[in-house]
């Protein structure tokens, strides 16, 4: 049996796991190398990519500053937190707002420094994009277009910085940037379907709070209707996608899906699960990257 206070210490890396979204960082480093082995450098040995220390400095600065950006969103939005996931907030308050600010500056402290050991452009780098993070919770997300505009960006940064790294500008590239960019942007503005509540009571001046849910639900079907392009280009164009073409068919059905069930839903929690459905996409996006050419990487292993 655990002692109290063998309890109260995992409770406490629990709610520090759940207050930097801990799934989503794992899932963020997974998807920088696999789109690095598989995309920005596949003729490179996979070993020479996995060695790389510039590279995996890169891939842990963007963690630290990811999780940074999550825990000072969690800081402020924590009154927010307590209408729209109570039960999450819950566990999030057994780490008090001192000790968040506290890990929030060493995290971002951390970035920096190790974006120092690659170059002081990556130096650079890191300083806006943690400022834009801190901005963004700070001010920006309370405001329609530019919050869902801003979150969306900030989320792909991270897979930015990997892209310049390597120089690779091919086309396909920005083809995938562009539908994982909108899947993102329908997945904020989803969320704030499912949180306009809090978003409401807390003067949150989001798409839904300003010009109503019907408007937003517009605005979804719009960007579904656009993801479609990048979709049907990546499965019908020959690019170098390999059965990965197979995730893009799916995901062509899932967002019609989601967008028959998006019209017809009205309570929280089916917005929840039209988010959730939206993670989905995006996490098995990030593991279907394997199916660009299985046999060839096999080699580059071997």
């Amino acid at each position: 049996m655990l002692s109290r206070k063998n309890k109260l210490v995992l409770l406490k890396l629990a709610s520090l796991f759940s207050v930097v979204r801990g799934y989503n960082i794992l899932i963020l480093f997974i998807a920088q190398y696999l789109a690095s082995i598989y995309i920005l450098a596949p003729n490179m040995p996979i070993r020479d990519i996995i060695l790389d220390v510039n590279l995996f400095l890169l891939v842990i600065a963007s963690t630290f500053a990811i999780a940074s950006g999550y825990l000072i969103n969690n800081f402020y939005d924590a009154e927010k937190d307590l209408i729209n996931r109570p039960h999450k907030t819950l566990l999030d308050n057994y780490i008090s707002q001192k000790t968040k600010l506290a890990i929030y500056f060493t995290l971002n402290f951390l970035s920096v420094i190790l974006a120092s050991y690659v170059s002081f452009k990556a130096v650079i780098f890191f300083s806006v994009f943690i400022f834009f993070l801190w901005f963004y919770s700070h001010k920006l997300k309370k405001y329609p277009f530019i919050g869902t505009l801003v979150a969306s960006l900030l989320a792909i940064t991270p897979f930015f910085v990997v892209f310049v790294y390597y120089h690779n500008f091919d086309m396909v590239i920005f083809v995938h940037a562009t539908f994982l960019f909108l899947i993102i942007s329908i997945r904020e503005l989803t969320k704030d379907l499912e949180n306009l509540k809090g978003d409401l009571t807390q003067d949150y001046r989001t798409i839904p709070v300003v010009y109503g849910v019907k408007f937003s639900k517009i605005i979804i079907s719009s960007l579904v209707a656009l993801t479609l392009v990048p979709t049907l280009i990546l499965i019908f164009k020959k690019f170098e996608i390999g059965y990965m073409h197979y995730y893009f068919l799916l995901s062509f059905i899932l967002m019609i899906t989601f967008l028959f069930f998006l019209w017809k839903s009205s309570s929280k929690l089916q917005y929840t699960l039209l988010h959730n459905l939206l993670k989905l996409i995006i996490v098995i996006g990030v593991f279907s990257i394997l199916l660009i050419d299985i046999d060839v990487v096999l080699n580059r292993v071997l």
